[in-house]
């Protein structure tokens, strides 16, 4: 049987580091928290659980994920957030695993919470993640804040069982974060040469709100279903504005 290193990256997570780390007693080895300064009850918590906690400077949410896979002790690694969870049947997937080992990398779907309601429609489900990796076999990549482990060989397998998300408590949490993710956002992908103009910003909030809403069928998650299209829309339309705010002050100077 493989030896397995849960990791989780940290900042004021003291709402929902409990039930992460509950979720993962059973089939962890080692529990390491790399945590970018919270001021909350974040590292007593994570200590209880008997979790190894580094204290690492945050440059980006890939960045410090590829900083915590360095860390780890053993070679085989299960990657999750701290307002992340597993289900039942994903343990039992994860433990059967460790049993018999024979790819270079694990996904699962991930099933989301969103003011109390779970999420089955919207593009957010199911959302595939590959999180359950050997240590060496890949790296985290994409574009702040959103990341993504991307195996070299490609070679993986999808386990039974859901990923539970609990993302948003409020609406108003949402917003806010919104705000936060499109400022990270829109300057990553300046950065990347990425550029916006007056018909990205007009169109391409439409017609996420079509796709999420209509193809597929956010409609079923009834008003809840709504109001994440709706919002989704409204954060692509404020990335573009940012990246073309961005784009004029270059310009300026």
């Amino acid at each position: 049987m493989v030896k397995l290193s849960v990791v989780v990256i940290t900042l004021n997570e003291e709402k929902n580091i409990g039930r992460c780390l509950d979720s993962v007693k059973d089939i962890a080895d080692e529990i390491l928290i790399v945590d970018s300064g919270s001021t909350d009850r974040t590292k007593e918590i994570c200590l209880s659980h008997n979790a190894r906690f580094i204290s690492h400077p945050f440059e980006g949410h890939i960045e410090q994920k590829n900083y915590a896979q360095s860390q780890c002790q053993n070679e085989y690694i299960l990657s999750i957030d701290a307002d992340e969870a597993l289900s039942p049947e994903l343990i039992r997937s994860i433990s059967e695993v460790k049993s018999s080992w024979n790819e270079d990398g694990y996904s699962f779907n991930r099933l989301t919470n969103y003011c109390g309601k779970w999420i089955h429609h919207c593009g957010w489900y199911p959302d595939e993640k590959l999180r359950l990796f050997k240590k060496n076999a890949g790296q985290w990549m994409g574009t702040n804040p959103h990341d993504q482990f991307k195996l070299k060989t490609g070679k993986s397998a999808k386990l039974k069982g859901d990923l539970l998300h609990y993302s948003y408590y409020s609406v108003k949490e949402h917003l806010t974060q919104v705000n936060r993710f499109t400022d990270i956002n829109s300057l990553s992908s300046y950065r990347q040469g990425k550029r916006s103009n007056i018909f990205l910003i007009c169109f391409k909030p439409i017609i996420r709100f079509i796709r999420d809403y209509i193809f597929h069928l956010g409609f079923l998650d009834g008003y809840y279903g709504f109001v994440i299209c709706k919002i989704s829309a409204n954060a692509t339309f404020i990335k573009y504005v940012k990246l073309y705010e961005l784009q004029k002050k270059d310009k300026e100077f």
